[in-house]
């Protein structure tokens, strides 16, 4: 009884939530004036609101520099509120590290000429950000209500960054989209790694390339191995001391990869390779065997071209 009444409280607890539309954000201190939100290791739901993504901030001497703005304008509000209880600095620059719909439908609740991507991250959002808007209206309802797409208006390159007192690196690389920004504050010792690294959750391959997706990893494990490093933040799950979340997103992908090469070469048709058993190491990862299944429908025509011959 006393399990059945606390299953009722915690139930009560989520819907409670839901309908007053709390993403409950609240700021994990990472490194000294480095801050993150953890979101969950789920798919997009109406219950979870899309609160699925990392986003994190940097408190500098002259502002705030935020990285990735959130899945919707709730969030991206409740996002700043969160960091004015941090500090009443103001946001300087505002960093969307690719154009995937929960790191930038948040961009509402910034200015967006203080707002920054890659060069193809703007395209992609311009080109792709109503229809990835109307999805996220059909995963999660009204969470997002008023939401927009509001295109970065500043272009950002690789290289060394002095903003709001703070040194950063972005590192322009590629592999879970064609174009994906890490971000590494050479003045805390912490990369935020966007969606290239996944911790504990099986990886999204929606626009992937692996092959350029495992290159882009090793120039990251290589951040991780300079004097001065302290943390990594993955796109989605917990935040790291170490690069063990880098590792694990390369076997995954490199299993993922030789899975399809293989059921491609054998002449499989793509119902034989959905059926195949995820391997021990990966079968408890959260939302494992859906991403497999989407990975399937996303990487196995490319592996079938390429084992007929031609180009993936």
């Amino acid at each position: 009884m006393k399990r059945w009444a606390g299953l009722c409280v915690g139930l009560a607890a989520g819907v409670a939530a839901a309908a007053g539309f709390d993403y409950r954000l609240a700021p994990r201190a990472v490194a000294d004036g480095v801050y993150a939100f953890v979101g969950l290791t789920e798919d997009f739901s109406e219950a979870n609101g899309g609160n699925i993504v990392n986003t994190g901030f940097i408190v500098g001497d002259g502002g705030v520099v935020v990285i990735d703005t959130g899945p919707s304008l709730r969030y991206g509000r409740q996002m700043r509120e969160a960091i004015g209880r941090v500090t009443p600095q103001p946001v300087a620059l505002a960093i969307v590290t690719h154009h995937h719909p929960d790191h930038f439908l948040g961009g509402q609740a910034y200015d967006a000429a203080a707002t920054g991507a890659l060069a193809a991250t703007r395209d992609g959002i311009a080109t792709d950000g109503n229809a990835f808007a109307e999805n996220l209206f059909r995963l999660t309802g009204d969470w997002m209500k008023g939401t927009e797409v509001v295109v970065p208006g500043r272009t950002l390159a690789g290289g060394r960054l002095e903003v709001a007192g703070r040194r950063l690196r972005l590192l322009e690389l590629a592999g879970h989209t064609g174009a994906d920004l890490a971000v590494y504050d050479e003045t805390g010792g912490v990369l935020f790694a966007g969606d290239l690294v996944f911790n504990d959750r099986a990886p999204t391959t929606p626009h992937a390339d692996p092959a350029r997706w495992l290159a882009a990893l090793d120039t990251l494990e290589a951040i991780t191995r300079e004097p001065g490093f302290r943390a990594l933040v993955p796109g989605h799950g917990q935040v790291a001391g170490d690069a063990a979340p880098i590792r694990r997103t390369r076997a995954w992908l490199q299993w993922l990869q030789r899975t399809m090469d293989e059921a491609a070469q054998a002449g499989l048709d793509i119902n034989e390779v959905l059926a195949r058993p995820l391997p021990p190491e990966f079968a408890g990862l959260p939302v494992a065997a859906s991403e497999f299944r989407r990975s399937v429908g996303h990487l196995f025509p490319a592996a079938e071209r390429a084992a007929l011959g031609g180009e993936r």
